[in-house]
Formats: structure tokens, C-alpha cells, sequence
């Protein structure tokens, strides 16, 4: 038990330490994309022979080196400190560890197994990352006795208020300009 709480300890340390390197680390842009619009911001790797930024030339903005890498044994973590399971069935959620897993589940599982995945979690206490507030399915049941009661009775169909349509102002016209053969005819 102490060994787990020690690995616990020391991944939560490693976190702090990420978080740390995470705020030091710059955003890598594109060298030469502040000068030229036609260039994105998204990182390229500088290639050229005389590229200052591969060169690492002081007054040059930094690129990306090993230097930023975070802890070994945070890689790879979610930022609550869990490894990341993907699930995409029931079977997979029960082999998932609640202590140092969290789930994810995968984004081709449609609404009625996720539904199962999601109570299946609660009851073996799983947390679930990437899951948003679903009705509860006693409540849903419920919902669905009342549509049927209201189905049953007939439904009045209330109008829709009409568009009010906006009064276009009129620009008062111009006074036309006479042509000069109409001024020497006056």
C-alpha cells in the first residue's frame, strides 16, 4: 500500500513539475511568418542552410527541442495525473483499474451504448473523461409516460406570430441637375 502511495506522491509531483516546464515552455511559430502574411503560424521546421532559427542565432525566437520535454513518467498522462483508457464496449470498461485509469470513450460509440458505458462506470466507480451530464434513465422513462399521455390527447396547433416587416424609410430624392442645353433654353 505504501508502494502506491509513494508512486501517487511522486506522479503528483511530476505533474507540478510539467505544469512548470508547460508555463516556460514559448509557442513555436513559423520563422519569417511575422514578415510574410502568406506563411501560417503553425511550427515548420526551419531546413534552410542559413536559417537562424536551426542555428539557434541569439535574437532569433527558440524552436522545439528536447530540452521541453516534461517528467518520463508523466508522458502520456491526462492533466487530472490518470493514465488514459480509450473504451469502446462494456468488456473493456472492466478491465480499466479505478485507482490509476480514468476512461475515455471512443467517439463511434453511439448514443445507446454509450448510455450503458456511462451506468456501467457509476456502478463500478470509474471515472469517465470526455462524458457530458446525461438524463438519468429513470427520468427518462418518465418523460417518456408523459409523451405518451400527450400524445393521446389532441395536440392545438398555435400560430406562429407573424414577421413584423421592417418599414423601409425613404430617401428623399435628389433634385435633378439640369443639362446646360436646358439652362440656355430657360
Amino acid at each position: 500500500m505504501t508502494e502506491k502511495k509513494n508512486a501517487a506522491e511522486a506522479i503528483q509531483n511530476a505533474l507540478k513539475v510539467r505544469a512548470r516546464a508547460k508555463s516556460k515552455k514559448p509557442n513555436f511559430v513559423r520563422p519569417e511568418s511575422w514578415r510574410y502574411d502568406k506563411f501560417s503560424l503553425s511550427w515548420r521546421r526551419p531546413r534552410g542552410l542559413d536559417n537562424k532559427v536551426r542555428r539557434k542565432i541569439k535574437g532569433w525566437p527558440p524552436g522545439p527541442s528536447t530540452g521541453y520535454k516534461g517528467p518520463l513518467i508523466t508522458r502520456g498522462l491526462h492533466p487530472s495525473g490518470y493514465e488514459d483508457v480509450l473504451v469502446h464496449n462494456l468488456a473493456e470498461l472492466a478491465k480499466i483499474d479505478p485507482v490509476t485509469q480514468v476512461a475515455r470513450i471512443a467517439h463511434t460509440v453511439g448514443k445507446k451504448k454509450r448510455v450503458q458505458i456511462i451506468a456501467e462506470a457509476r456502478k463500478l466507480d470509474l471515472r469517465i473523461v470526455n462524458v457530458k451530464e446525461v438524463k438519468e434513465p429513470a427520468k427518462e422513462e418518465a418523460e417518456g409516460e408523459e409523451l405518451k399521455e400527450t400524445k393521446e390527447k389532441p395536440a392545438v396547433k398555435k400560430k406562429a406570430p407573424a414577421k413584423k416587416e421592417k418599414k423601409k424609410e425613404k430617401k428623399p430624392k435628389k433634385p435633378e441637375k439640369k443639362t446646360k442645353k436646358e439652362v440656355k433654353k430657360q
